[in-house]
């Protein structure tokens, strides 16, 4: 309980130096970036928390993307607490979602603390649409999100995902299946774990209205030292056919490092041009 109590004090108090230099960033650049409504949700990894989706949010608030960020702490429970508002005709409100239960690895739940987020925002400020970057596991909580909702015609539609060090078929030195191979053609990853044999069905539930992009780190041996290419590779089986549209980027050098990559400032670019550039 003590290290929840904390742990929320250190949330509110990050939270209110991101407001504080939002309020100091140059104003909105409209000449480089939509001036959209939708907000974008940004899904931390395994045992993480929203602090680390911060470097990249704050890239975003400095380059004249958004001056709103609020955080969605999700409960253990699934009930979702915001911290912060999203004035009225706020441009491309961001929102930091928090799962307190960060290291469960039951992606059906995590699936679960994922729609609360959307859904509680969305319904709190009455949005249709919104988009989503994710980070890790964070991925697969937001697919297997998408595959309980592919039903529900009231759920929000999503516009645009960034995928970015995506574990879709395992993690090396947990649940990579062995002799992990990849088809470059079709994008599928062979032997499939559990997870991702269920999330194959989205290959017919994917939203048909999101643009995709999967920003994966290449050391130079095929890793970005906890995650084999071919598994973040293998999202494209998975939405390619059906999704917008589909592309990769792959980045090399020191800060394509797994728990680097969203600390890049290569990759802050490429993020921001395709969630809001014109």
């Amino acid at each position: 309980m003590k290290y929840k109590f904390w742990l929320k004090i250190m949330l509110t108090i990050c939270l209110m130096m991101t407001m504080a230099s939002s309020a100091k960033a140059a104003a909105l650049n409209s000449q480089k970036y939509v001036q959209s409504t939708t907000p974008t949700f940004f899904f931390h990894g395994w045992g993480s928390g929203a602090h680390a989706e911060r470097h990249m949010v704050q890239a975003a608030i400095d380059a004249g993307v958004t001056k709103t960020v609020i955080v969605a702490n999700v409960a253990q429970n699934g009930t979702v607490e915001l911290e912060g508002k999203i004035p009225h005709g706020a441009i491309n409100p961001i929102i930091e979602v928090n799962l307190i239960d960060n290291e469960n690895s039951n992606y059906t739940t995590d699936g679960h603390y994922v729609a609360a987020a959307i859904q509680k925002v969305c319904q709190t400020y009455h949005f249709k649409k919104y988009q989503v970057e994710a980070h890790s596991m964070g991925n697969m909580a937001f697919l297997y999100c998408l595959l309980q909702n592919a039903n529900n015609s009231k759920f929000p539609k999503l516009q645009k995902e960034v995928a970015m060090a995506g574990t879709f078929d395992g993690v090396i030195g947990w649940n990579q299946p062995a002799n992990l191979q990849y088809n470059e053609r079709t994008g599928e990853a062979t032997p499939a774990t559990k997870s991702y044999q269920k999330l194959k069905k989205l290959r017919h539930t994917y939203p048909t209205t999101a643009r995709v992009l999967n920003i994966y780190g290449d050391l130079g041996d095929g890793t970005d030292s906890q995650v084999d290419n071919k598994s973040s590779k293998a999202l494209k089986y998975l939405v390619a056919g059906r999704a917008k549209s589909y592309q990769e980027q792959r980045i090399t050098g020191a800060n394509a490092k797994h728990e680097l990559l969203h600390r890049n400032p290569q990759v802050d670019a490429i993020l921001i041009k395709f969630l809001w550039g014109k």
